[in-house]
């Protein structure tokens, strides 16, 4: 079966020093893949050059077999993002924005509109402007967005960034709904080494801007008391001062 995710030697330096460097990784259809590592570790970075969004110093990503960088379009057609910050138009409804991105995807409908909207628990604020949301509204409002398609893969930064623990909760189910029910991939990044333990089938630990490790939660979990233990002795061993 082809990958979902397929990196190789993928590299961006910024002036600063940051970045990430030579990042090489497979990521399997139907995985929950959590990118973990403190904030400035290069994930974000990471995530820019996988949707296109910043061009890589050198290497390449694949998405079902096409290249980010030679055929953008075909690699992008079945892959739902949110990178960084859930974007939205404060002065529309959470139904307008959603209307407004369903433009751009052929067979979208009112129906998936409101499918969207109950799954990620929005649908009684279907009609209220999303400048009065809260942090985590706003976060449910850009992965109703990310979903309209029905994407084969998602791309989420932080997607627990500003929720409550309800929130939380409720965004660990639907990711794990929609892995189960439609089979999507995740590429999931955090800090929250919690949340990541829970939510993900594998974990892969970026550090200083390098990949350090890559396993399968539970293997971690039958060799460690917690993903934080790992997560500690990884860096530890990867040489932090």
């Amino acid at each position: 079966m082809e990958k979902a995710i397929k990196i190789a030697g993928l590299t961006k330096i910024y002036k600063n020093g940051r970045g990430i460097s030579d990042l090489n990784l497979d990521v399997d259809q139907g995985d929950i893949f959590g990118f973990l590592g403190p904030n400035g570790a290069g994930k974000t970075t990471a995530m820019k050059m996988m949707a296109g969004l910043i061009k890589p110093d050198c290497g390449d990503v694949k998405i079902f077999g096409a290249s980010v960088l030679d055929n953008y379009v075909v690699a992008m057609k079945d892959v739902g993002c949110i990178i960084e910050t859930a974007e939205s138009y404060p002065y529309l409804t959470a139904n307008e924005n959603l209307k407004l991105y369903a433009r751009f995807y052929p067979g979208v409908d009112q129906n998936r509109i409101d499918e969207c909207l109950e799954i990620t628990g929005l649908i009684k604020y279907k009609n209220e402007k999303s400048e009065k949301f809260s942090l985590g509204m706003k976060q449910r409002l850009g992965v109703a967005a990310a979903i309209l398609s029905k994407p084969k893969l998602l791309i989420l930064d932080e997607p627990l960034n500003g929720l409550d623990v309800e929130g939380m909760l409720d965004m660990r189910a639907l990711i794990k709904r929609l892995a189960q029910e439609d089979g999507t991939t995740f590429f999931i990044s955090s800090h929250l080494i919690h949340d990541v333990e829970l939510t993900c089938t594998r974990i892969g630990v970026v550090y200083g801007g390098k990949l350090v490790n890559v396993e399968y939660t539970k293997n971690i979990l039958s060799d460690y008391a917690s993903l934080e233990n790992y997560f500690v002795s990884e860096v530890d061993r990867n040489g932090r001062v």
